[in-house]
């Protein structure tokens, strides 16, 4: 941070004396007012619901511009690196800051292929749950309990302990999303092979079996690896957020990666692609693509309740960035396996086609965001609806932990303690049960 030649005042209409804060700036972005001795200064907190104008880190991973459609990694633009680098190279960016020479990468993709296999024990931990459980619920456990098998790596404040942790997070999420995926079908395992992508790998272990050789389709690997770099990573969101306040109690890595997808698993993050096709799929069994435009009439009737899953963003103001790519993706994987005429993608494209011309939509800004495109591609692929938040889990792990690495080594990181503006009663005595 530095620390800018301006200062903020802040003034009392009471006739309280006014205060002085510091102002610091970014490299880009918003400069930021230093807060941290207000209470200690004016016996007061400031008020933020949903944390909309705070800052609570200073972080050197992720930049969005909302404003002008803005996503980048350590700088580099997500268009960038979805077009010239593959999900590994990208993962070694957000952990160490720059893209990897040939050797780097070549040495980085060899470590976490050589950890993709899970403990055995794993196997049995599945077998707690009900074969219909949600994927995420057994995600959620699956991770949170890979702390009771690595204990070598589970002190926090050990740089060398976080970044085997990372190594052993990115490796073998796609081992145990896989793992929840045909467990709930009640498919054998599929052990990972060391001479396939990652995302070629994660393939094999989802659609193949034993009794046959799995042949990688390149069209489709490519786009599952974009999926990933994607959603690799998306600033201080609420599940990044959840990771950082879950690690500065000093738990270990795995728990709070953990918190993380618990987080994510929520409809209005992670499961928002989930929530898309689950919308798509009501508008198909209601009339489909005849009834779009009816749809589309309810979602501008505020008084309907009737909702727009996968358009607009919270951040964005503008066009998704993401959104673009994942639209070429998408276009790419219909034709490759043949589905620009089914029905429900037809119907997402008429919902599309509306959105982007109906000046209700438009004057809002309500693009097609990231959710709507990448549910329609993961869904052709055939990944079913209930795993595409665990998809998105395991591509936002190295996000999660690149974060988490990056506060640990902050020298001025402290236990996370929102305060709060209290609205409950004041003291009052207890009164013996007999007078109540």
């Amino acid at each position: 941070m530095k620390l800018a030649d301006n200062k903020a005042t802040l003034s009392f209409s009471n006739g309280a004396a006014s205060v002085d804060l510091p102002v610091y700036q970014g490299s880009i972005g918003p400069d930021v007012i230093d807060i941290r001795k207000l209470y200690a200064q004016t016996g007061m907190f400031t008020y933020d619901p949903g944390f909309l104008s705070t800052a609570a880190c200073q972080s050197a991973i992720t930049y969005i511009d909302g404003d002008k459609g803005e996503l980048l990694y350590r700088g580099y633009p997500i268009e960038q690196l979805a077009k010239n680098c593959n999900y590994l190279e990208t993962c070694y960016l957000l952990l160490y800051g720059e893209l990897p020479n040939a050797t780097q990468k070549a040495e980085f993709e060899d470590t976490v292929t050589k950890h993709t296999m899970v403990n055995e024990q794993m196997q049995f931990f599945l077998r707690g749950f009900r074969r219909d459980a949600h994927p995420m619920a057994v995600l959620t456990g699956l991770v949170g309990g890979m702390s009771a098998f690595y204990h070598d790596s589970t002190d926090i404040t050990n740089p060398e302990h976080r970044n085997i942790a990372a190594i052993r997070l990115i490796a073998k999420l796609p081992t145990l999303v896989a793992m929840a995926y045909k467990y709930g079908t009640g498919q054998p395992y599929m052990y990972p092979k060391n001479d396939l992508s990652y995302a070629g790998n994660f393939m094999r272990m989802m659609f193949g079996n034993p009794c046959e050789d799995y042949v990688v389709n390149p069209v489709v690997e490519r786009a599952l690896d974009r999926i990933f770099i994607l959603h690799a990573d998306h600033e201080q969101n609420a599940s990044t957020s959840t990771v950082r306040l879950c690690g500065s109690s000093g738990t270990n890595p795995f728990a709070a990666i953990s918190a993380g997808v618990a987080c994510l698993w929520g409809p209005a993050h992670g499961g928002a692609n989930e929530a898309c096709l689950n919308m798509l799929e009501s508008i198909q069994a209601n009339g489909g693509i005849a009834k779009v435009g009816e749809f589309m009439e309810q979602v501008k009737d505020k008084s309907s309740g009737v909702k727009l899953m996968g358009f607009g963003h919270r951040v964005y103001k503008n066009y998704d960035p993401r959104a673009k790519l994942m639209q070429e993706t998408c276009n790419e994987i219909l034709a490759e396996l043949g589905l620009e005429n089914d029905p429900l993608f037809a119907l997402a494209k008429q919902v599309e086609k509306i959105a982007l011309e109906d000046d209700y939509f438009v004057s809002r800004k309500l693009y097609p965001n990231v959710d709507f495109y990448s549910g329609i591609v993961q869904r052709a692929i055939g990944i079913p609806v209930k795993l595409f938040t665990g998809i998105f889990a395991l591509a936002r792990t190295v996000g999660w932990i690149a974060q988490l690495n990056e506060q640990m080594a902050d020298p001025e990181y402290k236990i996370g303690r929102p305060r709060q503006l209290y609205t409950g009663s004041v003291v009052r005595d207890v009164k013996p049960i007999a007078q109540r």
